[in-house]
């Protein structure tokens, strides 16, 4: 896998660790609502997983954006898929979503190099 990857994933569960191993209660529940939400429901999970790709688009948030990216390659989404739902996501967010666009795909390329 590739060092952008790598990157993300080792500070994000080092800092996950640290929110965590705070016992803050109600950190500890929204990060348990966001587990749960992303499971299999009446939506299947690569649904939700576009679903929050295209939110941290619109919202502009890099790492949730890498994070659901990571989740979806893992679910089996393939570039189109994903390149249609960042299209909606710059269509509803707007042209200052370009730079998000553009270091998605640079993360997806990361993520396709590591297989």
């Amino acid at each position: 896998m590739s060092n952008l990857v790598e990157e993300f994933n080792e500070y994000r569960a080092k800092m996950n660790d640290k929110l965590l191993a705070d016992n803050n209660l109600v950190i500890k529940r929204i990060f348990n609502l966001d587990t749960n939400a992303y499971s299999a429901g009446a939506l299947d999970v690569k649904t939700k997983e576009l679903l929050g790709l295209v939110a941290s688009a619109v919202l502009r948030c890099d790492d949730c954006i890498k994070y659901h990216l990571e989740t979806s390659h893992k679910e089996g989404i393939t570039k189109e898929e994903m390149m249609e739902a960042m299209g909606i996501a710059t269509l509803v967010g707007g042209t200052i979503v370009i730079p998000h666009l553009r270091r998605a795909y640079e993360f997806w390329e990361a993520l396709e190099s590591g297989q």
